[in-house]
């Protein structure tokens, strides 16, 4: 017996999942990669011990949350562009409202925005959200409560999406 078995069975039916979370985590597809590759690389080191013993999928997105925070630390110099911004796109109000909400999530801390992706796009309970962060219920829902205050001053126009209830319908 391979002691990676199951790993392999693992990526190909959670892939889509994880990729999402580390998009939203990072706000860019290749940094989404980038990220979750590195933590699939750690993992499949401890695949035998996280099958055997406990929650890989949890476990997995704990990582993912606890690399992103750690590249967030690091200093990363701003890279020029070669492509001006595009101009003159129509976008209907949903469209937007994504944008303007995926801007505002940029420029929340690392900790406050896994808080919201976890809770509100991957629907986590608090606790569950708790666990994956490695902190206390109620830093989960202090954390929210401040990230949403944040995104509201951030983006007002979106002042009415951002209830608790009301961003799971922009999520989706």
């Amino acid at each position: 017996m391979d002691r990676h078995d199951g790993f392999r069975e693992f990526v190909l039916a959670r892939q889509q999942a994880l990729m999402r979370t580390a998009y939203l985590l990072t706000g860019d597809a290749h940094l989404a990669e980038d990220l979750l590759q590195s933590v699939l690389i750690k993992i499949v080191g401890q695949w035998s011990k996280l099958s055997r013993d406990g929650n890989p999928e949890a476990y997995t997105r704990k990582a993912l949350v606890n690399q992103y925070i750690s590249w967030k630390r690091r200093p990363h110099p701003e890279l020029p562009s070669a492509d001006p911004p595009e101009r003159g796109a129509s976008y209907d109000g949903a469209a937007l409202d994504r944008i303007v909400l995926r801007q505002a999530l940029a420029r929340l801390t690392p900790k406050q925005r896994a808080v919201i992706v976890l809770r509100f796009w991957e629907d986590l309970t608090e606790a569950q959200t708790a666990e994956a962060l490695g902190c206390s219920v109620g830093t989960v829902k202090s954390q929210a409560h401040h990230a949403l205050a944040r995104l509201r001053m951030l983006a007002p126009e979106l002042a009415h999406l951002l209830s608790d209830s009301e961003m799971k319908e922009v999520a989706r």
